[in-house]
Parts: structure tokens; sequence; C-alpha cells
């Protein structure tokens, strides 16, 4: 049998043994208490954070991905994170992958002993063709999933980087881990559901990892996206908004650099800013590896 009582993650919070007898205001005001732990518990592990995001980056400068791995809430938020890179920051959805214990169909149903699996986790990381340019991080609050824990041995085996995300010090997967991040929130609010505190600490730190990621490589001008996807009408007009709050142009202004760019905005805004045709701003791009401040500072 496992025993799960020493983990953080499982124990019960001193601060709501009476959970049940709390009106609504009193339970939502305990758990903005409780929250508030998670900020201070992810700053504590902000220099672990900076040195996989230096990995990640490289990584994707350098013909790498970035692949996520969990089950359960975990996988989920990993999962999430993945998925919105595309709309956000223009780049293919190979770039970032989610792997989930279970396959998709997990992210909604889960699927029994998927998590348990030891072999589960390297089969999904050989049918992406894993190669020592990637980077695989590990999710998981217990920081003891077997999928996971097996699939990080595999990749090191291979020579790729390897970091985990646990709410557990010391956790199981941190041995299997060339950096572990382990923000501890405490024992959460229901005990052992760690789809709160836990699940927010994780979801902080993807943010952190995929946004500077992207910045990194070029992904943002100021602090605009400038790789935005245009798929619907919200999306178009957010598209001119950027160009326009980059370069201080009109609407119609930005519209039309978009357009002659062909839908991009980076392009449109470099265009406007060197005050140069669209093939020599993409030149200019070109040369600068896609950062904007840099082919407009040549």
């Amino acid at each position: 049998m496992i025993d799960l009582t020493k983990l953080t993650t499982e124990q019960r919070n001193p601060e709501t043994m009476n959970l049940d007898q709390m009106t609504p205001l009193e339970l939502v005001e305990t758990m903005n208490r409780e929250d508030q732990k998670v900020i201070e518990a992810v700053n504590k592990v902000l220099p672990e954070v900076a040195k996989v995001i230096e990995w990640t980056t490289e990584a994707l400068r350098t013909g790498g991905r970035i692949i996520y791995m969990g089950a359960g809430t975990s996988g989920r938020l990993g999962v999430l994170d993945a998925v919105e890179c595309p709309p956000t920051f223009g780049v293919s959805p190979d770039l970032v992958v989610g792997l989930m214990a279970g396959g998709e169909k997990a992210f909604v149903k889960a699927v029994e002993g998927a998590e348990d699996s030891e072999t589960l986790g390297t089969e999904d990381l050989k049918n992406i063709g894993l190669h020592e340019k990637d980077v695989v991080i590990g999710i998981a609050a217990s920081g003891r999933t077997p999928y996971v824990i097996h699939a990080l041995r595999y990749a090191r085996s291979l020579g790729v980087k390897t970091a985990i995300i646990a709410c557990n010090k010391n956790s199981e997967m941190s041995k299997e881990a060339d950096i572990a991040i382990e923000p501890v929130p405490g024992p959460e609010v229901l005990t052992g559901s760690t789809r709160l505190k836990a699940g927010t600490a994780q979801k902080l730190v993807l943010n952190m990892i995929s946004t500077a990621s992207m910045v990194g490589i070029g992904k943002a001008y100021e602090n605009l996206m400038v790789d935005v996807m245009q798929s619907n009408e919200k999306l178009k007009t957010r598209a001119e908004n950027i160009v326009m709050e980059a370069t201080g142009c009109e609407r119609e202004t930005a519209r039309t650099a978009i357009d002659e760019a062909k839908g991009s905005v980076k392009l449109a805004i470099t265009s406007i800013l060197l005050d140069t045709p669209v093939d020599e701003a993409e030149k200019a791009l070109e040369k600068a590896k896609g950062h904007i401040r840099k082919a407009i500072n040549k």
C-alpha cells in the first residue's frame, strides 16, 4: 500500500477542520487566504523556474520542443498550457506538447490505471519522436506519479534535459529530473484536492515557462503579442490594435500593413517602424532572428 500520509498535499489543513460548517462567505474567505500561500510558495522557487526557462528558450531556438507530461489535473494543466501557445504566439502545435496519462480522452474522463503505468509515459515519448534537443517537464502535485517518473527516466537515458513541477519537497520525481521546481503551498482546503492550491501553483509556473520562453524567441515586442493568430473577428481587431499600439498609427494604416504583410502582425509593425516595404522588413526580422526590437535598432 502506498503511504501518502507524509505528503504535504495529502495532509489535513488545521484552518479548515470546520469546512462543512462554514457559510459560503466564510468558505470563500478561507480559500482566498489559503490561495495567498500559493504566491509565496512559487516565489521561493523562481530561480529554478528561471533556469528551466533558459533551457526551454534554447530548445525552441534550436529546433527542440517543450514537452509537458502529467496525469489528472496536472496533466490537464500541461495540455491546457500547450494548446494555448499556437493562438497566442502563432507557433506550430508541435512546438509545445502536452502529454497526459491515458491520452486525449483522459482530459475529460479519467482513464483507470493510466497514471500508474510504468510504460505508457515512455511509449508516449517514443511516439512523438523524443530527441535530445527537447526539454521534458513532468508535472504531478504528489511528485510520485509512475507515468511521469518512468518517462523522465527514459528521457534522461537519451540525454534530454528534464525538469519537474511538484508540490511536495524532495519528491520521488525530483530524483529523475535535472531540475526540481517544488512550490509547496501547504495542505489543501479540502484534504487531498490538489486541483486547488497545488493546481494553482502548477498553473502559475507553467504560465511563466511558456510565456517567458516565447518572449525569449521574439514572440513579443514591448508587452504586445506580435505573433497572435487572427482566426476570428475579435482577433483581427486585436491584431489591428496591437499594430496601432506598437507604432502609433491609425486603424486604416494598421489594417493595410497587416494585409500587405499577409496577416503577420510582427512584419506589419516592423515595416511601419522601419518605414520600409514588407520585403525589406522581412529581411531585417530574419537578421534579428524574429525580434522586432533588434530589427529596428540595427
